[in-house]
């Protein structure tokens, strides 16, 4: 868990309030600026009246009233700003939203969105973009920087050309065209599509699969075709967006328990169970509890064995998201489960994408032959959605028999001890240099604290001029104070790939100044640890 000290959590509320306050004075007088540039005619306010309105509108800002409390001639002060500061429609984004993209967002988003020019190997062509008006619109070169990728997701190294995959590939892209123009049960199911179901079954252990175009569908609408009105979903309190707009989309009461806590479950579950639905008191029609293998934010393990306990002692569901975690952890790469000693018999729906590990995309869920039945017939991402494209399912099949060694090599194996090796060594770095790092050994998200937002562009821009690619993560991602870099390692990269990220990160914290921990004194025999201090 996160350990946020005092200081850096009062300078952080600090910073974001002075961003907040200038925020506000800027747009204040850009307000004043506007209506003056404008036709007073076409508006039709008189100048005492409109004076009346700044004035007001200047007290609630000053002294914090609501905008319900300060009335000008009969209207309120959103309604009449609306009337005297604006011309036409009226604007689509308002609120705290809209001020924190403009005055924000916009600021660092050179940060983000960074456009590439190759595969996203280990190393990357990044575009080079600049900005002639304080990166309110960026605009592209034809330039790009060659730079070492900490970004992507690519964890065994298959989004890159490979020596088994692409070949075929390219071949069923020749033969199923790059798309099949069709959902599923029209003209989208080719051969290769039910190759796939059953392959992806077997590689997880369960009895059947069905697949989607699009990860993130997977979850939102799996989810609400699952369960409905008098259900109750108890989600783990760092769960995806995607299974938050799923669990919302389903009509299901959602409880929330704390973050890979299985006592606090418990304590959820029995609550839940023994009051029943609200007003009525009528039992649950079902309940489900979801959580994830990997939490991408946090690249923390699920606590799995303790949580598939206790849904075991009070026969409820249980959904796991293996986004992260399938085909990158585990001895034969088959995720959480096996990582963590969990027969898979015991997960009730077990859900993947294969944007990750495999190096294609969609997703799919793997559980009975049953519910993958009625997912069949009444799951709208498959009925009314295209189906996957058939040359990034030919990725994944020809991905999967690698790591499972039926492609005739040991480069799968290699692979999983490579990601491994890589995500252990590149952590306990990270922590000897005085980094602050979330996250579990063998998890190959390891997010680096920032707190500061004026941390976040200056540790991210500072890393690209030094020919490294990091993705800076902050609200509202994450929460407000929790700021963050998150590094993926893969396995593509090389021990020198490593060597060089840690340097450079190493530089940039002294620099930016976000070691918060005392840095580990070099030791004597480790040559490697030598070179990265």
């Amino acid at each position: 868990m996160v350990r946020l000290p005092y200081v850096t959590a009062l300078t952080t509320l600090f910073s974001y309030g002075l961003l907040f306050a200038f925020g506000q004075l800027r747009d204040f007088f850009r307000r004043i600026i506007d209506w003056f540039k404008s036709s007073s005619k076409d508006l039709k306010v008189s100048p005492f009246r409109y004076t009346c309105s700044i004035f007001f509108a200047f007290s609630s800002l000053v002294f914090g009233k609501e905008k319900k409390s300060v009335w000008i001639f009969g209207l309120d002060l959103e309604t009449t700003l609306c009337c005297f500061l604006e011309q036409g429609y009226a604007p689509i984004c308002l609120g705290l939203e809209d001020f924190y993209t403009r005055r924000l967002y916009l600021r660092i988003q050179d940060c983000f969105s960074r456009p590439i020019a190759s595969a996203p190997d280990a190393w990357f062509d990044v575009v080079e973009r600049y900005s002639k008006d304080n990166n309110k619109t960026l605009h592209r070169t034809a330039k790009t920087s060659k730079c070492l990728n900490l970004g992507s997701y690519n964890y065994l190294g298959f989004a890159a050309a490979d020596e088994y995959c692409t070949p075929r590939v390219i071949k069923s892209l020749k033969k199923y065209s790059p798309s099949t123009c069709s959902i599923r049960v029209d003209g989208g199911t080719t051969d290769l599509h039910n190759e796939l179901e059953l392959l992806v079954a077997k590689f997880v252990g369960k009895p059947a699969a069905i697949t989607f175009g699009m990860g993130y569908v997977t979850n939102s609408a799996i989810i609400p075709v699952l369960i409905g009105k008098g259900g109750l979903i108890i989600s783990d309190s760092l769960n995806h967006n995607s299974i938050v707009n799923g669990a919302r989309g389903s009509g299901a009461a959602v409880r929330v328990f704390q973050h890979n806590n299985a006592a606090h479950l418990e304590e959820v579950l029995r609550e839940q169970i023994a009051e029943g639905q609200p007003r009525t008191h009528r039992p649950w029609k079902k309940i489900i509890v979801i959580v994830e293998g990997i939490y991408s934010m946090e690249g923390e393990l699920c606590q799995l064995p303790e949580i598939i306990a206790v849904c075991k002692k009070y026969k409820v569901y249980t959904y796991l998201d293996e986004a992260h975690s399938i085909g990158a952890v585990g001895k034969s790469g088959k995720g959480v489960c096996e990582l963590l000693g969990v027969d898979p018999s015991d997960v009730d729906l077990m859900m993947g994408t294969f944007t990750k590990s495999f190096g294609s995309c969609g997703g799919y869920i793997a559980a009975s032959k049953e519910i993958v039945q009625y997912l069949k017939h009444a799951c709208p991402a498959h009925l009314y959605a295209t189906s996957m494209s058939p040359p990034a399912v030919q990725q994944v099949i020809s991905a999967i028999k690698v790591i499972l060694g039926e492609d005739g090599s040991s480069r799968g194996a290699q692979k999983l001890a490579q990601i491994r090796e890589n995500s252990n060594f590149f952590r306990s770095e990270l922590k000897k240099m005085g980094f602050e790092v979330l996250g579990d050994n063998d998890s190959p998200v390891m997010p680096i604290m920032l707190y500061n937002p004026a941390k976040i562009p200056a540790f991210s821009r500072e890393c690209l001029r030094h020919n490294v690619a990091v993705v800076t993560v902050a609200f509202p991602a994450t929460p407000l104070l929790l700021a963050r870099a998150r590094i993926c390692i893969s396995a593509a990269h090389s021990r020198e790939d490593l060597v060089k990220g840690l340097e450079v990160i190493s530089k940039v914290g002294d620099l930016v100044g976000i070691k918060y921990f005392p840095a580990e004194p070099p030791k004597h025999g480790n040559q490697a640890h030598k070179k990265v201090e």
